[in-house]
This record gives C-alpha cells, structure tokens and sequence, in this order.
C-alpha cells in the first residue's frame, strides 16, 4: 500500500483555473477554496467550468472561506495539508500596503494551525510586492508588503522564491483586478516558498560535568554557550562539516607523517589566569559548591588535568608577576596549554605529528566571523633545530593540498591559501588573530580566500613552542587551525551561527560527511535595528566585549551587528555617554518584530544591572 495522498489546499481562487490544472496531478488530492459565496464564484468568466471539472476528478471546492481563520473551516482530523496556496492575495479594491499586510499576517496565522509539519506554503506576489532583493525592481522597504518580515510573526521562514510563470500552467488565467473579473499583469511575478521555522530554543541553566584528574567536577556553564557544550560535532558518528575537514586533513598529514590523534580525554576547564590574555575575553566559572579541589590536597593527577595556564607572560591585571588563584576556573580558550602539558612530560616522539582537537571558548565582539566558541584543531610537532621553516613549508603544503582537495567537491568554490609573516600581518587582526596572539609568540598567519577575496581570512597560525619546552636538540612546532572558520569558507556559509543550528536542514545538506556548497534555507531574514543610550559610570571605562557578551545572551544569539554610533561628554561634568545601534536578525529560524523588540527590553534591563550603567 502506498502512501496516503498529498493535501493540498488552494485559497483566495478567482475563477478556480489554477485549482483546476493541479487537479490531475498523481497522489494528490485538492482542496480548491474561494473567499466569495459559491454564487458570486460562479459568475466568474470560466469559474463554473473549472469547478465542475474539479469535482469530477474528485477535489473538492469549498466556498466562503476566509484565509485568517482556517481552523474554523476543517474539522480536526482534515488540516494537515502539506501544501498551501495562495496566489496574489488581495484585500480588494485600493486596499494599501498596510492593509494587505494585514492581510498576510492573518494568512499566516491561520497556515500555521493547519499546515502539516513539513508542509510548504506558496504565495505569488507581483513583481515588488515582496519586497524582497528577488524582486526586480525593488521597491522602497515601507512600500512593500514585507512578506517575510509578515511570515516570521508566525513562524514561518522564506527557504525559496522563484519565478511565478503563468503561461507553464495548462488553463490558467488570472483574475480579481481589484475584486473585478479582470485580469492583471503578473510579468515578474514571484512565487514564495514558505516553510515552518523551528522553535526558539528556551535553555534552562544547565550543569556540565568534567573529568579533573582522578575525580569528576561540575560547573554552570555560561548560559551563552548552553547550547554549545556538548553537542559532539567532532564524534565519530557525526556528519559535521568540522568533523568531515578534521578527518580530511588528518588524513593529509598522516601520509607525510606518522601521526597520534588525542581529543576525547581533554577537559574542558582549565585553572588560575592565563597570562598575556584579557580577563574580558575568558569564560570565568565556578565549580558546583564542596567540589572545588584544595591546593594543598590536589592531586599531581588533578593539577596535570586542570592545567595552571601560563600561554604568556604571567602577569596580574596590574602587570607584575603573580601566582593564578587556584580558585579560578574558567572554559577552555585554547588547545595549547594541553599541547604543552604533553611536552612538558616529554610523552611525545620527535617526527610524530600529535593532533588535539575540540572545542575551545572566547568571549569576543558580534561579527559574522567572530564565534564564542569553535573547533579547534592544533598540530604539534618536535623536529630537530634548524629544520624548523622546512617542516613549516612541509605542513602548510600539506594543509593546502588537503584543503585543495575538498574543494573539489564543492562547486563555485576555489580557495586561495597563503602563509603570512606575522611581522607584516598588520595592525588590523581579526579577532581570532588577535587573540591567537595574546596566547603567544606567532610566526606565521595561515590565511584562506575564495574568490573574488584571494587574500582571505586568517583561519590558522603557526609558532614555535615556548622557551622552556625547547631542548638543545629539538624545536616544537604547532600549527592552530579554526575548522568553523575553514568549513565557513570552504562550504559557502555566511554566518557562523548556522554551524550551531538545530534545524536539521543544515547536515541534511552533507550526508555522511560530504562536503558542499551550503544553500540556506532561511533566505533575506529581517532585520530590527534598535538604538540603546547610556550614560557611563563616573569615573569607570567600558567593557565592549562584556556588553556584547550580554547581548549575545539576552539575544539566544539573535543579535548580528553592534555599532557605536556616538560618544558625548557633557561639558562641565564630564559626564560620557554612548550610544549604539543594535541589530536583530536570525540566520535559521524565525525571528518577528515583536520578539526583536521584546529581545531589546530585556537588553536595556540587562545592561543597566551587570554593566552599572544608567539609560538615557
């Protein structure tokens, strides 16, 4: 037996010819409805025919139904229709702009009680109308209908849009000019493609626990990365773009060298305070009460795994040498320290590429490229000195022949890899770069464009090991590379939010780990700007990087762009205040205008309290 039937429910018919072509189609079983009495339909030029044709193929025709509440006109069992219709909805006559978005917000509110769980809906809109950059021209944004602004308010995400061509479609003649039987022109006419957006994600405070040594710990974790701990993108059983480069070029450099690969025994907290890093830019936690271990009964197990960081010069915020608080714990920001741990005891083999790799957590500002968290994966070797800058070459030859090779299968993309000096690298560093740098000595940037942007973002770096990890015989080599920011660049992908999405469109465009060029699904999401004042506190600087952080939290990640938009001192006091614009969007999944406005109340409260600023 095969499957059931394919519903499908056609609204707002003028003289039911669009209904009538689908009607012979294979499975599928039509509901073709009109707003007007059967009586007004019936007096259409042709709509008489064309229901009587659909009614003997078996569709039915229901009159009288009104778009904005379609619960009220099917009964429970008859509303999951997998496809939904409506082409070129009009509130009639000269309705406005206004109106007829109006219109289109009660349509889609009455979609989302009846459409199946995968279900599409369709809606034809002439050319402007939309008000999206498909249109051709484009109209003025307030002069639109902002059908996907309208469609997010219930739920909905715009994932196609293609050309509406009415002459492909056996019969079928518009009608309804301005609630007349006369047709309109619908050259550039667009069809939207609508489908349900998943669910905000609602994250209660959660609890992660760790191996430290000989004893498991728990933590809070920071509620901005609730939904990024443990999600197992680098598992064995993952089909993660990140996973799918880190095996690839793992792969690559385990045919020049012989290779050891650690990831799964790493912790995720480290210990006291890493030095040369901004205490702005770390994840500080605390351990779950009466877990915190004592310094003086720590066991050389425990210290080994919560590691006391020292990537720079161990300094205190004021610049003179101290000793970490042991009582510090915060997320890992890198790799390295667990790299040197290695060294330090020696458990390593010179010519044996050691390959570390997880996730890692940086408190940064908001930018399409800047992540709180990512993938890394870090490449130590120890070769003997004075090779040192060939076995750099050999691993960055290696690196772009894999990177080569992956392209391959990802069609418009051709990347362009490049090693560059860090001394000539410049002042303006991405923010990873930049912290990359904080952590310790960098010889080389390791960058990857596409075209047309050849000399492309930093997505790597390469030093030598500290110091005291350098033997007489032996040079340390590592290489850190940023896979989020690899699989962005490699596989099309404009944001990095959409690498954390739940929405499980995102991996079904790469089963079993093939690599290729990523088509988003939510396509010209609206943005809300917002404007947010404040005076500072006297006296006091300001911390950009934990006002974002807060945006980031108060947001679930919604807020894509921050910009200072004005600093004023008041003459006399001295008094300064800023102000910056705020900009909502989501990448993945619905995001209305009354969320965003709500998402901005809970910013303003939310800065006034952590950050001891007053609003203006």
């Amino acid at each position: 037996m095969g499957p059931p039937p394919r519903r499908v429910l056609l609204l707002g018919e003028g003289n039911f010819s669009f209904a009538a072509a689908l009607s012979g189609a294979r499975a599928t079983h039509v509901v073709a409805t009109c707003y007007e009495s059967e009586e007004e339909a019936a007096g259409r030029g042709g709509a008489a025919r064309s229901i009587r044709r659909l009614r003997d193929s078996g569709a039915e025709v229901v009159f009288s139904v009104d778009c904005t509440k379609l619960k009220e006109h099917f009964a429970p069992g008859e509303r999951e229709f997998d496809r939904i219709y409506f082409n070129f909805p009009h509130c009639g006559r000269k309705a406005g702009v206004v109106k007829n978005r109006q219109l289109l917000a009660g349509f889609f509110h009455g979609c989302a009680e009846v459409l199946a769980q995968e279900g599409e809906i369709h809606v034809a809109l002439c050319n402007g109308q939309g008000g999206t950059p498909a249109d051709q021209p484009r109209r003025e944004w307030h002069n639109s209908w902002q059908i996907v602004a309208v469609a997010a308010g219930a739920g909905f995400i715009l994932s196609h849009v293609h050309p509406f061509k009415a002459e492909t479609i056996d019969g079928y003649k518009c009608t309804g000019y301005r609630s007349q039987d006369k047709s309109f022109c619908v050259e550039g006419a667009l069809n939207h493609i609508f489908t349900r957006s998943t669910a905000p994600q609602c994250f209660t405070p959660m609890s992660c626990q760790t191996q430290l040594g000989s004893q498991k710990v728990s933590f809070q974790v920071p509620q901005v990365l609730v939904d990024k701990i443990n999600r197992g993108f680098l598992e064995a059983n993952s089909s993660h773009p990140v996973r799918t480069i880190k095996e690839r070029l793992s792969a690559g450099l385990s045919q020049a060298f012989p290779l050891q690969s650690i990831s799964s025994c790493l912790p995720l907290l480290q210990q006291g305070h890493p030095g040369g890093v901004c205490h702005s830019n770390i994840f500080w936690v605390t351990l779950s009460p009466g877990e915190a271990p004592g310094t003086g009964k720590m066991s050389q197990g425990l210290a080994d795994a919560v590691l006391c960081s020292h990537f720079g010069q161990d300094t205190d915020e004021n610049g003179q040498e101290g000793c970490p608080d042991p009582e510090q714990f915060y997320l890992r920001p890198s790799l390295l320290p667990h790299a040197q741990a290695i060294m330090k005891k020696g458990a390593f083999s010179p010519g044996t590429i050691q390959v570390l790799s997880g996730p890692v957590f940086r408190k940064c500002r908001i930018t399409a490229h800047s992540m709180p968290a990512f993938h890394e994966m870090l490449v130590v070797l120890a070769v003997s000195r004075g090779t040192e800058n060939s076995c750099v070459q050999m691993l960055v030859e290696n690196i772009k022949t894999t990177v080569n090779s992956l392209h391959q299968g990802v069609s418009g993309v051709k990347p362009s890899i490049n090693l560059q000096e860090a001394a000539s690298f410049g002042t303006e560093l991405s923010d990873f770069a930049a912290f990359e740098r904080q952590l310790g000595e960098v010889q080389h940037f390791l960058c990857v464009g596409t075209e047309p942007h050849p000399p492309g973002a930093c997505v790597g770096v390469i030093r030598a090991a500290p110091a005291e990890f350098k033997s007489h015989e032996l040079v340390v080599v590592s290489a850190s590379l940023n896979l989020d920011l690899l699989a962005m660049l490699l596989c099309g992908i404009s944001d990095w939010r959409m690498l954390w999405t739940w929405d499980r469109r995102f991996l079904g465009q790469f089963p079993e780990g093939e690599l290729r060029l990523f088509k988003s699904f939510s396509l010209y999401p609206p943005s809300y700007v917002h404007d947010v004042s404040f005076w500072l506190p006297d006296g006091q600087g300001f911390d950009e990087v934990a006002f974002h952080t807060l945006a980031r939290r108060v947001s679930g990640e919604m807020v894509v762009s921050i910009q200072l938009r004005d600093s004023f001192q008041q003459p006399g006091t001295g008094r300064r205040s800023l102000c910056y614009r705020v900009t909502f969007q989501s990448c993945d999944r619905a995001l209305g205008c009354r969320e965003a406005a709500e998402m901005q109340l809970h910013l303003r409260e939310a800065i006034q309290q952590h950050l001891a600023v007053t609003l203006r």
